[in-house]
């Protein structure tokens, strides 16, 4: 087992995605997983959930300073940086403090783990980050390229970094499924920005063995983009109420469906990479992988090459509506 007797450190430890990693890990028997956030009432909230566990120790912390990331990540083999401000909306009206999160943050992470000899780090990215036009997008874009650069510029360094870049988790904390049960249980109007919009739906254990596996076969410099079916926010809102309303015996013609408009800096589809990028990515069953510009040429067993795109959410097929009800049901999202 790759993890066993090893210590791994996760950033934004009380995240869903970050929380998820730590459940899985533990399986493999590590030696011990420390889990760095802020929020003093969500590590609480944890400590509970996984019954006190004897291999997790609970640090408090934030990614801005520096000093309590180094100490953080001493003795460490693997570091999962999942920690981000991540809400479009607020990254657009407190853009400096998304700077500050995103961008100083993730140098402190890739300062730290070269100070303290990691193994690996691994940095959980958006698609937002390809043609970002919000400072979300523009902030994890600036901190992918500074994990890619970060190959080139450690010098004798060992420590192996990568990203990952993945679209929307469903059911994830702040995301639009739980707001849409919310609005349906209370008997409100389903407010759906733009009907048209499509995203890149994935669930919260693609998206952590994702990040597991992307950590494990890393090379040096990688972004690994998770193959993500597409979903029509129209579909997702009628699916939601239909099946909110079953389970709350809710007449679900009371419910309306309201467009709002875009946010400030929401796009109505989204991107998987670049044109430039997919000229030089390969591709697995399940995932793309680009390489770093500045690190070596590396080879993926059995990777070939995809076909040049940017594989838009707008372009691609999405899943029709009863496959999404059929994940939603899976997921236990209601």
């Amino acid at each position: 087992m790759f993890f066993k007797n090893k210590k791994i450190l996760v950033i934004g430890g009380t995240g869903t995605i970050g929380k998820n990693i730590v459940k899985h890990i533990l399986q493999e028997n590590p030696e011990v997983i420390r889990i760095f956030s802020r929020d003093e009432y969500k590590q609480f909230k944890l400590q509970n959930e996984v019954n006190d566990n004897s291999r997790l120790r609970f640090l408090i912390g934030d990614i801005r300073d520096y000093d309590r990331v180094l100490s953080a990540m001493e003795d460490i083999d693997y570091v999962f940086h999942t920690a981000a401000m991540k809400h479009v909306s607020f990254c657009e009206y407190n853009p400096f403090e998304a700077v500050l999160t995103n961008i100083i943050g993730t140098y402190n992470v890739i300062k730290a783990a070269k100070h303290q000899n990691v193994k690996k780090v691994v940095f959980t990215s958006t698609d937002k980050a390809i043609s970002p036009t919000n400072n979300y997008g523009a902030t994890k874009l600036s901190a992918e390229k500074l994990i890619s650069s970060a190959e080139y510029s450690k010098g004798s360094g060992k420590t192996i970094f990568s990203s990952v870049r993945f679209g929307n988790v469903m059911g994830s904390r702040g995301s639009v499924i739980p707001l849409f049960v919310k609005q349906v249980r209370e008997g409100k109007a389903v407010t759906v920005t733009d009907l048209s919009m499509t995203r890149f739906m994935m669930t919260l254990e693609q998206a952590t063995k994702l990040t597991i596996e992307s950590l494990k076969i890393s090379q040096g410099g990688e972004t690994f983009i998770l193959k993500m079916p597409v979903i029509k926010l129209k579909d997702l809102a009628e699916i939601i109420i239909e099946e909110t309303s079953t389970k709350y015996g809710i007449d679900p013609s009371t419910i309306d469906i309201v467009e709002i408009g875009l946010k400030p800096g929401e796009k109505r589809y989204e991107e998987l990479m670049t044109y430039d990028e997919s000229l030089s990515a390969f591709e697995l069953p399940e995932l793309y992988i680009i390489p770093s510009p500045f690190a070596a040429r590396k080879t993926y067993e059995e990777a070939s090459r995809p076909k040049p795109g940017t594989y838009s959410s707008e372009g691609d097929i999405p899943l029709t509506k009863e496959q999404v009800r059929n994940t939603i049901i899976e997921q236990n999202l209601i």
